[in-house]
């Protein structure tokens, strides 16, 4: 599929992390997870992999997140911080830091507020930190701030509600693609949206899928003007 696994390290006496996800009809979730491998994130380091342009702390092995975010600063590359369900490892000053190095930051609404909590700044405050802060707020649509405005996304709607899980996962793709191609905040948050939306009409968190023709229809249908 094109996807590069020079950066992958095969510990040999860990489990792949796991997690079993738990649904209910309203959407509200239980998970069992158990980190195994992911444990040993910190041996990878960002600059065994060449030609890195753009990078993203997502939850993971509590000492990966703090080195991969100090390394990627370090070297100069851009990065998302997305801390998702990786939030209650760190306390405010923990993600004060991750705050002063990120150039963007991605959360749900329910962790912008544990975040606010923990660190005392809002979204506006912090996005006068990063390049932006993203708040998805699930039905609700999502909301971009920068340090000039804030957008608000609406939400892209679904052909069929299947399996929530996944969604936020599908959204930062689009952000990764908006922020790749150069496209601006209006235009990036709706790709990640409609994307967000197509993973919901699929159960299971990789078996959707839409060619770029498809896609396109789907946009100009759903937001009334063309990518």
């Amino acid at each position: 599929q094109g996807i590069r696994r020079d950066g992958l390290r095969e510990i040999a006496d860990a489990y792949t992390a796991q997690a079993y996800i738990t649904t209910d009809q309203d959407d509200n979730q239980i998970t069992a997870f158990h980190p195994g491998a992911m444990n040993f994130a910190h041996e990878n380091r960002v600059t065994d992999v060449a030609d890195v342009t753009l990078g993203m702390v997502s939850p993971d092995g509590r000492q990966g997140m703090i080195e991969h975010a100090e390394q990627f600063a370090a070297a100069g590359i851009p990065f998302i911080f997305d801390p998702g369900q990786g939030m209650p490892l760190f306390d405010g000053d923990d993600l004060a830091r991750f705050a002063d190095q990120a150039t963007w930051m991605a959360f749900n609404d329910y962790e912008a507020k544990l975040m606010q909590e923990r660190t005392g700044l809002s979204p506006e405050q912090l996005a006068h930190k990063a390049e932006a802060v993203i708040v998805t707020r699930g039905g609700e649509g999502s909301t971009i701030y920068t340090r000039e405005r804030r957008y608000d996304i609406p939400l892209a709607p679904a052909r069929q509600l299947v399996d929530p899980t996944g969604c936020g996962d599908a959204y930062r793709a689009g952000l990764i693609y908006g922020l790749q191609n150069g496209l601006d905040w209006e235009v990036t948050g709706r790709i990640a949206s409609l994307l967000g939306s197509i993973k919901i009409e699929q159960a299971g968190t990789q078996n959707h899928g839409l060619g770029r023709a498809d896609f396109d229809a789907r946009f100009h249908e759903t937001f009334g003007f063309a990518l």
